[in-house]
């Protein structure tokens, strides 16, 4: 089932690059794998759907490469191209909100389904964090797609990188919590984004039954 999710997720490039990420997903060695990480974060930073699921790709492609030859250039690219886009962040959300939140959502996907070990990679610990960090500035929480961003993110992460680093966990939650309690001109959505996240934190990074049904109804309503 996992290969026809990714096989889904690529029909939206031509045939040419189609043909090159199966192969890639196959047998790595044979195509050019920075290229390959290039075509794959390009994509990402312009379809929100697919910058969701890049990281089972990216996560395929190392497993791959890792089993056929034992290699990493596949992933020392994909971090390469993550480090310029990285530096990038605020001429990126300066130029397109959009590019800002695929960027931010692939980033986080990477996090999620690239281990070393059964663990999370140390090298996107502190990007990860203050790409998060910057969703928590006044000025984004001004801003719905920024506050539902992080709190999507969080939702998939937050438990990982807590144990991570539990100091910026907290940091990042001072700024959330300041930024509900005391930032005029939130939305009421905004609010309640931020209110559920602080919830479900607070909660051990998970929701009450109760808890669940009313942030649901209100969202949906």
């Amino acid at each position: 089932m996992e290969n026809a999710k990714e096989d889904y997720k690529i029909q939206s490039f031509d045939l040419e690059t189609q043909k090159l990420l199966k192969t890639a997903l196959k047998e790595p060695s044979t195509v050019d794998l920075e290229k390959v990480s290039n075509v794959i974060v390009d994509q990402s930073l312009k379809d929100q759907v697919f910058s969701k699921e890049a990281g089972r790709i990216c996560y395929t492609i190392v497993q791959a490469e890792a089993k056929h030859n034992n290699g990493n250039v596949f992933r020392r690219n994909l971090l390469n191209r993550l480090q310029l886009e990285f530096v990038a962040r605020e001429e990126t959300r300066l130029r397109s909100l959009q590019e800002w939140v695929c960027f931010v959502t692939f980033i986080c996907n990477v996090f999620d389904y690239l281990k070393v070990n059964n663990m999370p990679m140390v090298a996107l610990v502190h990007p990860v964090f203050d790409c998060l960090l910057r969703l928590a500035q006044p000025d984004s929480l001004n801003n719905e797609e920024e506050v539902d961003c992080l709190v999507l993110q969080l939702h998939r992460i937050g438990d990982q990188l807590e144990k991570m680093n539990g100091q910026k966990m907290d940091e990042l939650f001072y700024l959330l919590r300041d930024g509900f309690l005391l930032r005029e001109g939130l939305s009421s959505m905004a609010r309640l984004l931020l209110l559920e996240i602080l919830e479900f934190r607070a909660g051990g990074w998970m929701l009450s039954d109760t808890a669940q049904k009313y942030y649901y109804s209100e969202v949906t309503d």
